[in-house]
């Protein structure tokens, strides 16, 4: 098979033994990957190549991009592992369809910045920009900071190229907003993680690049009252709030212990915090009055000044320069960081309506403290979109006390009718948590789909899907 695979690659793109170490670990360092060897194909019909081999062979395929997933999607032994890193070419862009074609192995931020040469950007972002991959992104239908505007990755795409368990090439590389022409297989393949076949190339919508930002650290007298400004924003600009972010004093006070130069928003820590940005399109809304400030800016303020009135604003720090922007954002993009840092830890990425997120931590904090009195909860939110990444360090690391604590989150969120996996995948971590809550309908629906593309179930096994 390493012959064969060295025909198709040649033999510098074809790693075994100690070459794999690189692609043995994910993001978390909690699952291994030992594959029989990584192999970097740099076209679609490589790609289909090795695929007809495994599956003639029988053989195990883990696709592979940045490799920062937080759910043990990578893992695995005795498989073949396909490193999309080679495919890493931006293809096209279509300047006035407002499209941008791209292989998978495309770096998400080398994807800003093409965009960015054009006067346009490509929305998605968060902490691992710059390593991870828009085929990993698009496997897992990755969130991030901007979903409150834009969506998901899942919103974000036109058209997919995906080779199938056979090697078989599924183009579906469609610029249209408007196909209706049977089943949308495009949105099967995105999110399942590569378990239904490997996404080589995609078209992705872009935007107009924002013209002025108005952003903002606030501190507010509850998250009602978050939602409320976020509401009124909303309103005020045409839904032209990118982002609203929440960080509670429990999550400043991690920062300030383990990041370096780390600095406070404000003098005191405050329990809720919010990083709001606007973004305005309009040239209009980038003309500085006499006082040097521009209307999107002016229309916070105004907010604000409201909010102030009303007795639940606390206090507010407006960006005045690109540099402060950057530093608002640095506290909440260096969450990665630090969060996972001091001691066992429950990890938790759920999803609640947004009006329901301070319900659903008042009562995750009762359930926790009751099965772990000792037990210290830090939280990170896109409370625009009601994503809550939620940390419990727990006072020992005992397989039936982590699992006790990730049930009593569970039965919480899906209490208020929420998701237990909001933007990180199923991968392998979340196997157990499929098999207590997913719909069982729905589990058969998802086994049959798996069965029909996959029948010899050699794409990703033992992923998404609980046996």
């Amino acid at each position: 098979m390493l012959d064969q695979l060295i025909n198709i690659v040649g033999k510098p793109n074809v790693l075994t033994g100690q070459d794999t170490a690189k692609w043995q670990k994910d993001w978390m360092k909690t699952y291994d990957a030992d594959p029989i060897a990584v192999v970097r194909p740099n076209s679609t019909d490589q790609v289909s190549q090795i695929m007809a081999l495994a599956h003639d062979t029988g053989t195990p395929v883990v696709p592979v991009g940045g490799n920062t997933g937080l759910v043990g999607g990578t893992s695995g032994s005795g498989m073949i592992m396909i490193s999309l890193d080679r495919m890493n070419k931006v293809l096209d862009i279509d300047a006035p369809g407002r499209t941008m074609t791209v292989e998978a192995g495309v770096i998400l931020s080398k994807m800003h910045d093409a965009a960015d040469d054009l006067d346009l950007i490509f929305p998605l972002t968060f902490g691992a920009k710059g390593t991870a991959m828009i085929g990993g992104n698009l496997s897992t239908n990755a969130g991030g900071s901007n979903v409150v505007r834009y969506g998901n990755t899942r919103d974000l795409c036109l058209g997919l190229e995906v080779v199938l368990a056979d090697g078989r090439v599924m183009d579906l590389m469609s610029a249209l907003h408007k196909d209706n022409s049977g089943f949308d297989l495009r949105h099967l393949m995105i999110g399942a993680e590569g378990t239904l076949g490997i996404i080589t190339k995609a078209v992705m919508k872009l935007f107009p690049k924002p013209k002025a930002y108005a952003t903002a650290t606030l501190a507010v007298k509850s998250l009602e009252d978050a939602l409320d400004l976020l509401n009124d924003l909303q309103t005020a600009t045409g839904g032209a709030v990118e982002a609203f972010e929440y960080m509670p004093a429990a999550y400043f006070d991690r920062y300030v212990q383990f990041m370096p130069r780390a600095t406070m928003p404000f003098d005191t820590n405050h329990d809720v915090n919010i990083l709001i940005e606007v973004a305005a399109t309009a040239a209009a809304d980038a003309i500085l009055d006499d006082t040097g400030q521009s209307p999107v800016v002016a229309r916070l303020e105004a907010a604000l000044e409201v909010m102030f009135e009303k007795g639940v604003l606390i206090d507010a720090i407006i960006a005045q320069n690109e540099a402060q922007r950057r530093a608002m954002w640095e506290r909440r993009e260096a969450a990665g960081e630090f969060l996972f840092l001091g001691g066992p830890f429950v990890n938790t990425d759920i999803a609640v309506p947004p009006p329901k997120v301070a319900e659903f931590l008042a009562k995750a904090t009762q359930r926790l403290t009751a099965i772990d009195p000792d037990v210290h909860e830090v939280v990170v939110s896109h409370l625009g979109d009601g994503n809550i990444h939620h940390t419990a360090f727990i006072s020992r690391n005992d397989p039936d006390h982590i699992d006790a604590i990730t049930e009593a989150i569970e039965d919480v969120a899906q209490d208020l009718r929420g998701s237990f996996s909001a933007e990180h995948g199923i991968g392998k971590s979340k196997l157990n948590t499929m098999a207590r809550r997913k719909d069982l309908v729905a589990m058969d629906a998802m086994r049959a789909i798996k069965a029909a593309l996959d029948p010899k179930g050699i794409l990703n096994p033992g992923k998404v899907i609980p046996s």
